[in-house]
């Protein structure tokens, strides 16, 4: 926090510089000379803003990308953990991770006023998203899985407009309708465009997912992004412990390297170090632009399923992948 405090500072000299200087102290500016000095300063924050947005842009990249490879990591995960022991294993090694970086480094705990916060963040993205993909993917390929990512950006933005009181433009919002109705209809169509049982716990892991990311977003502009997503797992510790004694006990186990592989990706890339960078750069970039990088997500989930487990893609996937981009792209540049 003293960080952002010297951060906040700093702009401010920076900005009432020119409020200090001689012509604009001494006597009435003249007009170049003052709208030059007011240019000049215009430019500067335009400048910073640009590099900041485009940070983030490349941090909530790089999360969707580490989000990408997790329903193939949680199939290697489940061919040698049960779906109980997968998911609670996992969070106690994402926390045990957290936990020790917020050690090394003395942070402070969070004041008690973003609990309520942190509780939201942990059910969604710690314990309820993990525990429900993992259900599905027990009778799911990860192609129909992927209905689940074609549909959180969308909803995402829906939930941050109501929570935060977002207002994104009409573009913004038509862009990011069809996009999310283009990677629907591809991953429907890529399973077949049959709906399982599998597909209950798949919308309930939307609805808890998107609730999360949108809080963990707004807590991101009050505290680290790394400290939200860490203390949020070391919360659920006294849950995620017992679970795992509990699920190790009673479901078999058998260490293969597939296993073991994916079970290290979902805790170490996708529980922990993927939202690190996610909440990031939604703080950077705003919850409803950051959300619709997450359009590409399906996509990539499904090359990778291709490369890691065998599936196979329709010719469409090509086609669905560049209105993906071109989607994603106008709903960067939507103001809002």
């Amino acid at each position: 926090m003293k960080t952002q405090s010297s951060a906040i500072a700093g702009s401010a000299i920076a900005v009432s510089a020119p409020e200090s200087a001689p012509g604009a102290v001494s006597g009435p500016a003249s007009g170049p000379a003052s709208g030059a000095t007011v240019e000049a300063v215009h430019d500067a924050a335009a400048r910073g803003g640009s590099r900041t947005g485009g940070l983030g842009t490349l941090l909530a990249a790089l999360g969707v990308v580490a989000f990408s490879l997790t329903f193939p990591a949680t199939a290697w995960g489940l061919e040698g953990f049960g779906p109980w022991a997968l998911v609670s294993v996992r969070s106690v090694l994402a926390a045990l991770i957290a936990g020790g970086c917020l050690l090394v480094l003395r942070v402070a705990p969070p004041a008690r006023r973003h609990w309520a916060g942190l509780a939201v963040v942990a059910a969604g993205v710690v314990v309820g998203f993990p525990l429900l993909t993992t259900l599905a993917l027990r009778t799911s390929t990860t192609a129909h899985a992927a209905v689940v990512v074609g549909l959180l950006p969308l909803t995402t933005a829906l939930l941050s407009a109501l929570r935060m009181g977002t207002r994104p433009s009409r573009t913004f919002w038509a862009a990011a309708l069809a996009g999310a109705a283009a990677v629907v209809a591809f991953t429907v169509q890529q399973s077949g465009g049959a709906l399982t049982g599998a597909d209950l716990y798949l919308f309930g892991a939307l609805l808890v997912c998107a609730a999360g990311y949108t809080e963990g977003g707004r807590l991101a502009r009050v505290m680290p992004g790394w400290q939200v997503i860490g203390w949020a797992l070391v919360f659920c510790l006294p849950l995620t412990v017992p679970a795992a004694a509990l699920a190790l006990a009673h479901e078999p186990v058998r260490l293969t390297a597939h296993s073991v592989a994916g079970l290290m990706w979902v805790a170490a890339g996708s529980q922990f170090l993927g939202l690190v960078v996610w909440y990031r750069g939604m703080a950077a970039i705003g919850i409803p632009k950051a959300s619709q990088l997450q359009l590409a997500q399906p996509l990539l989930t499904l090359v990778w399923s291709v490369l890691l487990l065998g599936e196979h893609l329709t010719p469409a996937a090509p086609l669905t992948a560049a209105a993906v981009l071109v989607c994603i792209a106008v709903t960067q540049r939507a103001r809002g």
